[in-house]
C-alpha cells in the first residue's frame, strides 16, 4: 500500500492559498511599516463539525510551513513535519479536529514574505520588507481564521517558535481558544540562544552574495551564510548526549581530497549536509525576519512581568518541556506553567524525558502523544466517576465537603480527584511525577503538575487552595517535615493518610517471625518498598506537636473486627491499619 495511502494517515493534501482583505493602508505592523496586500498559504486536515468549533491551530517553528501532515502526492517519499502526531486515531485525531497550519508571516512557502512581490516595485520585496514580531505572526493567523470562517478554537499548539505563537494567541485573543499547548518554548529566548541567532544571522549579512538583502536577480544567493546560520543552528536542536551517541569522534573514509583544515569527522560530513539541505529549500531573507522576530520576543518587557502577560488569558494550558533541551531549557517552561499558576489559571505541567534535545518534540511523538491526546480530548465526552474509588474516599470527602479547592499531592492516575470532581464539585489540581500517571490524570479532564513533593511546591502561590491531600504518600517521602509546611502554607487545613506501622498485627509478624511485616497498607518486600519513612500515629501526632500543627481530626481505620475492638477500646496506635488525619496552621496569639 502507497504510505499516502495509509489508513492512519490524512493522505493526499494540498496547500491553499487565501488572499487576506486588508483596510486602506494594508496591514500595519508593531514595529512599523505595512503590508499593502497579504496571502497566506495553509493546509486542513479533517473535517470542520457544524458547529465550527472543533478547529485546531498548529503554530510552526522557525523552518517549518503549512504541510504539516499527510502527502503532496502519491510520489511524496516524505510526509508533512508533523505527520506522525496528526491524522486517524494519532496525538492529534483528525477524526475528531479539523486541524489548520499555515506558513507564518516573513516565510518562503506561499505567505507573504521578502520573496514575494512587492506592488510598489514589481520584484521581490528583499530588502524592503518590513521587520515583523511574533505578536504581527498571530495577527496574521486570526485574520486567514476570521477569513475561513472559524471563531472559536479548540486549541492551538506550537513548539518552540510556535508555542511563542500560541503564548501570544491566548494573551490577544483569549476569547477565542479554548486550550494551549505550548512545547519547549518560552517567555523570552536565553541569552545563550540570542547568542547563536546572532552569530547565524551575521553569517548571512557577511555573505558577499548577500548583496543587502536584494539578491533575488543575481545569478547566485547567499548559501553559504545561510548553510552557516543553520548548521550553528542545528548545532542547538540536539543534546550533547545524542550528538556524542550518534556522532562521538567517529570519522569517515576520505573518499576525496578534504579542503584546507576540513576534517573527516562524522558530525562535520552531517552538519554539512544540513546545511546544503537547508539552502535548497529556505530563503536567507525569512531567515533572519524569523530569528529576529524569535530574538525579540519578551513577555516581561511588554507587560512589564510574566505574571501580567497572563492575567486575561481564558484558556486551558497544558505546558510540556524536554529533559535535554538546552535551546529552550526546562526551566523556561517551567516559569511559564508556573506564572499561569500563579494567576488561578487552568494549567498542567510537564517535562518529557527524552535524549533527543530541542528535536525532541518532533522525534519522540510517542510520548508528547500520550500527554497531548488526552489533553485534547477532555470533556469532549461525560467522564464518569472512576469505578475504583480510591480506599478512605468517604472519609476524605466528608473532611474536604463541597465545592473547596483541592491540592492532591502524589495524585496517582487522579482517581481520588475525579471522585471528588464528580461527587463534590470541587476544583483540582493534581502533583505527580510519573508521566503515566500524569496523562491517566488529564484523561480525566483534570490539571495535573510534574514535580517531586520532596522539593516543594514553590510553584504554589500562599492560600491557593482550600485542602491539601496527601493521601498513602507521607512515608514515601524524604522530607517530611518540609512536605507539611508546604501544605500549609498552600492551604489551610491538610489530609494526610498513612500506614500505622504500629497496627497490632505489624508487630506481631515482627516479633514472632522477625520480617518486615506486610499487608493491605504495607504490601511490599523490604527490598523494593517505595516506603522509605514508616511511621505510627504517635510518632505522626508527636511531629505535628513539634511542628505547631493543629490535629483538627484523627480517624483510625482497622482492617478486621479485632482491630476495631481495639479502636474501640481506646488502643488506637494498636489497632489502626491505616489513618487519616485532618490538619491546620497553629493559630499565634493575638493572631
Amino acid at each position: 500500500m502507497n504510505k499516502a495511502n495509509s489508513p492512519d494517515n490524512v493522505g493526499i493534501v494540498a496547500t491553499q492559498i487565501a488572499q487576506i482583505p486588508l483596510p486602506p493602508g494594508g496591514l500595519k505592523l508593531e514595529n512599523g511599516g505595512a503590508i499593502p496586500d497579504l496571502q497566506v498559504a495553509y493546509e486542513t486536515y479533517g473535517t470542520l463539525n457544524a458547529s465550527r468549533d472543533n478547529a485546531v491551530y498548529i503554530c510552526h517553528a522557525l523552518s517549518g510551513d503549512a504541510h504539516v501532515a499527510g502527502y503532496h502526492s502519491e510520489q511524496d517519499e516524505k510526509p508533512g513535519w508533523w505527520d506522525e502526531m496528526i491524522g486517524p486515531g494519532k496525538g492529534i485525531d483528525t477524526n475528531r479536529f479539523h486541524v489548520i497550519c499555515a506558513n507564518i508571516l516573513g516565510g518562503c512557502k506561499g505567505t507573504t514574505g521578502p520573496v514575494s512581490i512587492n506592488p510598489a516595485t514589481g520584484k521581490p520585496y528583499g530588502s524592503q520588507f518590513p521587520s515583523i514580531t511574533v505578536g504581527d505572526i498571530v495577527t496574521v493567523q486570526h485574520l486567514l481564521l476570521h477569513q475561513l470562517g472559524i471563531g472559536r478554537l479548540a486549541a492551538v499548539i506550537g513548539g518552540s517558535l510556535g508555542g511563542m505563537q500560541v503564548l501570544e494567541w491566548s494573551i490577544r485573543y483569549p476569547e477565542m481558544v479554548a486550550r494551549c499547548i505550548c512545547i519547549a518554548s518560552a517567555a523570552s529566548l536565553t541569552a545563550q540562544a540570542l547568542a547563536f541567532d546572532i552569530v547565524g544571522r551575521n553569517a548571512i549579512l557577511n555573505d558577499p552574495r548577500f548583496a543587502g538583502g536584494d539578491y533575488y536577480d543575481k545569478p547566485e544567493s547567499p548559501a553559504l551564510g545561510l548553510a552557516q546560520a543553520r548548521m550553528i543552528g542545528h548545532i542547538t536542536y540536539l543534546s550533547p548526549e545524542m550528538m556524542d551517541k550518534k556522532f562521538g569522534r567517529g570519522k569517515e573514509d576520505a573518499a576525496e581530497p578534504q579542503h584546507k583544515f576540513g576534517t573527516l569527522f562524522q558530525v562535520e560530513r552531517y552538519l554539512s549536509y544540513q546545511g546544503r539541505k537547508f539552502v535548497a529549500r529556505f530563503d536567507a531573507n525569512s531567515y533572519l525576519h524569523i530569528t529576529e522576530a524569535m530574538d525579540s520576543y519578551d513577555l516581561a518587557d511588554t507587560y512589564g512581568s510574566i505574571d501580567n502577560a497572563f492575567k486575561g488569558v481564558q484558556a486551558r494550558f497544558l505546558v510540556i518541556a524536554l529533559s535535554s533541551d538546552w535551546l529552550f531549557p526546562p526551566e523556561q517552561s517551567l516559569e511559564v506553567a508556573t506564572a499561569l499558576l500563579r494567576n488561578g489559571k487552568r494549567v498542567s505541567y510537564c517535562m518529557l524525558h527524552a535524549p533527543h534535545g530541542h528535536d525532541a518534540f518532533l522525534v519522540d511523538i510517542q510520548h508528547l502523544a500520550e500527554v497531548v491526546r488526552p489533553f485534547l480530548l477532555a470533556g469532549s465526552e461525560p467522564v464518569a466517576t472512576p469505578p475504583e474509588p480510591p480506599a478512605d474516599i468517604e472519609l476524605i470527602q466528608r473532611m474536604v465537603g463541597a465545592s473547596a479547592r483541592v491540592l492532591d499531592l502524589g495524585c496517582g492516575d487522579g482517581r481520588l480527584l475525579a471522585t471528588l470532581a464528580g461527587n463534590r464539585a470541587t476544583a483540582n489540581l493534581g502533583i505527580e511525577i510519573d508521566l503515566g500517571n500524569i496523562a491517566a490524570t488529564l484523561d480525566h479532564g483534570l490539571d495535573v503538575f510534574q514535580g517531586d513533593i520532596d522539593e516543594g511546591l514553590s510553584m504554589i502561590p500562599d492560600g491557593a487552595y482550600d485542602f491539601v491531600i496527601l493521601s498513602q504518600t507521607l512515608q514515601e517521602m524524604r522530607k517530611p517535615q518540609l512536605v507539611l509546611r508546604e501544605m500549609l502554607r498552600v492551604a489551610p487545613a491538610g489530609i494526610i493518610s498513612f500506614p500505622n506501622f504500629a497496627n497490632w498485627a505489624n508487630r506481631l509478624r515482627l516479633g514472632l517471625t522477625g520480617r518486615m511485616p506486610k499487608g493491605p497498607s504495607l504490601p511490599y518486600e523490604w527490598y523494593d518498598t517505595p516506603n522509605i519513612h514508616l511511621t505510627t500515629l504517635k510518632d505522626f501526632v508527636d511531629l505535628c506537636t513539634r511542628e505547631q500543627i493543629v490535629i483538627d481530626e484523627i480517624v483510625c481505620v482497622p482492617d478486621c473486627s479485632f482491630a476495631r475492638l481495639l479502636i474501640g477500646m481506646g488502643l488506637t496506635n494498636l489497632g489502626a491499619e491505616r489513618v487519616l488525619v485532618k490538619i491546620s496552621k497553629a493559630t499565634r496569639p493575638g493572631g
